[in-house]
């Protein structure tokens, strides 16, 4: 996790908790002149758009305040959705048995991209079952991951 990420994570994740749900991560995309800021909400029943918007406006007035990025920036409060994004152990181990895609900051035996089912943790590497053969990805290498929703 970036040093960024952290530092917003800290800042927002005890507001969306006092707010009753969960903080599942965030993004921080800046791409030039455009920042982006995306917030994922998550409770056991469930997000809707009166949660998003209570999130944004207490996010947006700490941020106001507190004033971490620097220029302008969107903020987008969401829910993780099916093909809920991963970025903790803890979320990995809650998904085991899920298939899940993975891209790596950088290549691991020839790859980038992996995609299997999640078979559980072990220290701080993601344990990851690729047809006949086991993955142990660090945590630390994973750029983006994303459960793939069954139907």
């Amino acid at each position: 996790m970036s040093g960024k990420v952290s530092e917003l994570e800290a800042l927002l994740a005890p507001i969306v908790e006092a707010l009753g749900y969960r903080c599942w991560g965030i993004e921080y995309l800046s791409q030039g002149r455009h920042t982006l800021l995306r917030v994922y909400i998550d409770h056991p029943e469930g997000i809707s758009v009166e949660a998003c918007a209570a999130v944004s406006r207490q996010a947006s007035a700490v941020l106001d305040v507190e004033d971490p990025i620097s220029g302008d920036y969107t903020l987008e409060v969401s829910s993780p959705g099916m093909d809920r994004p991963l970025f903790t152990l803890e979320q990995f181990a809650e998904s085991t048995g899920e298939q899940v895609k993975i891209k790596l900051r950088a290549p691991y035996e020839g790859r980038r991209n992996f995609q299997g089912v999640i078979r559980g943790v072990e220290g701080d590497e993601v344990v990851l079952q690729v047809e006949d053969h086991e993955y142990l990805l660090p945590i630390d290498s994973i750029d983006k991951s994303n459960i793939i929703p069954r139907f």
